[in-house]
């Protein structure tokens, strides 16, 4: 596993890098070719990013 993100510098950048990945999936998905399984992964990732930020927000209190 990977080291803890503890740093508010840190947290912020890793939620940031995982935005982008976000949105270059989403570029690159071809709405006629989507399956119910993409849209379930992309639901996935704003899920995680969404923990990943009350995480953080916890950290801070």
């Amino acid at each position: 596993m990977g080291k803890s993100i503890t740093g508010k510098n840190e947290q912020l950048t890793y939620l940031k890098e995982r935005l982008t990945m976000f949105m270059e999936v989403l570029d690159h998905i071809e709405p006629e070719n989507t399956e119910l399984e993409d849209i379930d992964r992309l639901i996935g990732m704003i899920d995680d990013l969404e923990g990943k930020v009350e995480q953080f927000k916890t950290c801070e209190e």
